[in-house]
């Protein structure tokens, strides 16, 4: 059974692109939850310090063992979390919400039985507030800020089993002001290192997210595109067959035919009349006629070949040059809009250079590459910046561009790329690579095989 065709890629692209925007969110979501995951071990490390020195080091009696119990359930809850996030693909704002309410409700108690409001390490409650606000959308960021303020609120009105001495006139060498600048470094340099990841995560999900968004964009313009195109080949066809039987006609005429000159214009005629017949058939094979239904098998030389001679003699350059260096000679699948790419990266490469244009193929490991070089003024910079744009043009015409336009897109739709750049001694040079298991046929042997596994 054939692989997939440039069609059928299209439409599981298409298919595939809200789930891959939801995906990609939820993937940002995963790697936030990953940073919450550390900064809770930092939590309970900086905690266990914390205790340890203000217990055993400042003389201040802590109720140990209800700490330390809060402490490993923390960080019970934190392997359990490590666990189960390594086994998933994305996660959501409600977990991620969840998360947060944990940190929040841990540092409570924990504060609750170290001198609550009188605690410095209060402020603490301003890190998980930032945080929700970055990783969480409202209203679920309100929810941590809620939660926040209504535990600072209890602390102010429970009387906790420890109350500090608080005498902030003593300066630095008043415990609650030592601890409320242990607080503030504290907070500023997790702030700091882990507000500028959670940036650039969220920064790479909107790149990604936009790329994703303008890939909808242009495929919806070419779909646009293949219906105006079909209309226009189903118009085409009737003048275009009744000026093939009048010049059909005309050709043997004795008037026409005693006419030498007159005789070989008509016969031109009926050539060139013929030629936009098999376009227009093409169009509409390409539109999801017989033949991309039915993708035609030959091998990969035998394709390079026969597309290399039909742009040929059917463009009639000054000087082609047409190379085939590929090892490799798998059974491929011909697709009419694979033609078409090549095909308008030629008639680029022939436009800007009508002296000299040429065709180098090879394979590169599991890629076919496909270079198209041409002697021209090449590409200005902002041409190349914009690559793949519709009517990313310097020809001034209107509509003009589409075709580097539609090759890109045909190459994305192969699992490959399209790339240009300009050559060091003038021209330019238009790299296409396509990976050769998006072409080749795959062999029932195989299928049988898999089948009988089922």
């Amino acid at each position: 059974m054939a692989s997939r065709t440039i069609q059928d890629a299209v439409a599981a692209d298409a298919e595939s692109r809200l789930p891959a925007l939801t995906r990609w969110r939820g993937s940002a979501g995963l790697r936030n939850m990953q940073q919450l995951i550390e900064l809770r071990w930092i939590a309970v490390i900086g905690q266990v310090a914390t205790i340890i020195v203000v217990h055993y080091g400042l003389g201040i009696g802590l109720p140990l063992r209800p700490m330390f119990t809060v402490l490993a359930a923390l960080a019970l809850f934190n392997v359990v979390s490590q666990l189960w996030w390594r086994r998933r693909e994305h996660a959501s704002s409600n977990a991620l919400m969840v998360s947060l309410l944990v940190d929040v409700a841990s540092l409570t108690i924990q504060l609750y039985l170290s001198g609550g409001i009188t605690n410095p390490f209060v402020f603490l409650y301003l890190l998980q507030v930032v945080l929700g606000t970055v990783v969480l959308r409202s209203p679920w960021s309100w929810v941590i800020a809620a939660a926040a303020a209504l535990c600072v609120t209890g602390l102010t009105l429970v009387r906790t089993p420890i109350v500090l001495a608080v005498e902030p006139a003593r300066g630095l060498g008043d415990h609650y002001v030592q601890g409320l600048l242990i607080c503030f470094l504290l907070i500023a340099a997790l702030l700091v290192v882990f507000l500028t990841r959670i940036g650039r995560i969220l920064r790479e999900r909107d790149a990604r997210l936009a790329e994703l968004r303008q890939r909808a964009a242009e495929e919806e313009h070419i779909v646009r595109m293949g219906l105006l195109a079909s209309g226009a080949a189903h118009e085409l066809g009737t003048p275009l067959s009744t000026l093939s039987v009048i010049l059909g006609d005309w050709q043997h005429l004795p008037t026409i035919a005693s006419e030498g000159e007159l005789h070989r214009d008509v016969v031109e005629m009926q050539q060139q009349v013929a030629r936009c017949k098999s376009i227009v058939t093409n169009i509409l094979l390409a539109a999801g006629g017989p033949r991309a239904e039915a993708p035609i098998e030959v091998s990969l030389h035998a394709m390079l070949d026969g597309l290399a001679e039909e742009w040929r003699q059917a463009r009639n350059p000054i000087q082609f040059t047409y190379t085939n260096r590929c090892h490799l000679d798998p059974r491929i699948v011909s697709d009419a809009g694979l033609r078409q790419m090549v095909f308008n990266v030629l008639d680029n490469a022939l436009e800007a250079s009508p002296g000299w244009v040429a065709l180098d193929a090879r394979c590169d490991g599991e890629a076919l590459i496909i270079d198209v070089s041409d002697a021209g003024p090449g590409f200005s910079g902002d041409i190349l910046q914009r690559l793949g744009s519709p009517y990313n043009t310097s020809k001034g015409r209107p509509g003009g561009g589409l075709g580097l336009f539609l090759s890109v897109n045909v190459a994305r739709t192969l699992g490959g790329s399209l790339r240009a750049k300009n050559r060091p001694q003038g021209g330019a040079v238009v790299t296409m690579t396509l990976p050769l298991s998006a072409l080749a046929i795959e062999d029932e042997s195989d299928e049988e095989g898999d089948d009988a596994e089922d």
